[in-house]
Formats: C-alpha cells, sequence, structure tokens
C-alpha cells in the first residue's frame, strides 16, 4: 500500500488549520490552498493581487523544492478569486514567474476567503523531477 508524507517546509506560510500544506505518494505532489503571505512577518505580501500571487507562487516553489520538484513540474493550478475582476492582473503576475511554463489551470470565484486581504488563494498538482 503507497505511504501518503505530509510537511510543511521551512520558508513557507504556516496552515492556518490542521493540515500540511504538501502530500505526497511517490512521484505525486499535491499542495492545499495557499495564500499570499510572507513566511517570515505573517503578514500579506501586499493588499493587490499581483504581489499576493507572486507571493503564493514562491512559496510554492520553496514547497517544490523541499519534495524534489519545481514549478516547471507543476500538472495543474487551480486560482480561486474573491473578486474577477482581479483575473487580469494575477494572469500578468502569475506568467511573469511561471515563465514558458503553462499547466493545466482553472480559475474560480469565490465570495469569500479565510483572512481579511487575501484577494486568491492557490493549490497544485504536481510530480517530482524524476
Amino acid at each position: 500500500m503507497p505511504t501518503v508524507a505530509t510537511s510543511t517546509p521551512p520558508g513557507t506560510p504556516q496552515p492556518i488549520g490542521p493540515y500540511s500544506h504538501i502530500s505526497q505518494v511517490g512521484s505525486a505532489i499535491t499542495i492545499g490552498g495557499t495564500a499570499g503571505f510572507d513566511p517570515v512577518t505573517g503578514e500579506l505580501a501586499g493588499p493587490d493581487v499581483a504581489s499576493q500571487t507572486r507571493r503564493i507562487l514562491e512559496s510554492f516553489q520553496v514547497m517544490l523544492e523541499a519534495v524534489g520538484s519545481d514549478l516547471g513540474h507543476v500538472v495543474h493550478i487551480n486560482v480561486f478569486l474573491r473578486d474577477m475582476s482581479d483575473f487580469e492582473a494575477m494572469n500578468r503576475a502569475y506568467a511573469a514567474v511561471m515563465g514558458g511554463h503553462r499547466p493545466a489551470r482553472t480559475a474560480i470565484g469565490v465570495s469569500d476567503l479565510p483572512k481579511p486581504g487575501i484577494r486568491l488563494t492557490m493549490n497544485l498538482t504536481a510530480v517530482t523531477r524524476d
């Protein structure tokens, strides 16, 4: 039976509930909902969707590195936007960080998120480099 390994690596925001950010089975990696919080200060990276998008993707990179992967091995990302009018600004920041890698993606409008000031949250599925 496969073993599920879970973790929240140093240098990433701490979960706000009873969960780990990463679950991994073999080469399959899932990272749960992540908001744009600075892991050092615990504060939002900024009030705007672009700064929060960049911070989420930076946190994803740290998490993926911890389990033998990187943003180039992302298979799918879900984006949950508090306000769909932020879609274009999120896209610009997302493209700047992701470069030429274009994994499958879903963008969903949500009515609320768990902490004040959060413009979006994302989760992803990836595979290890090997």
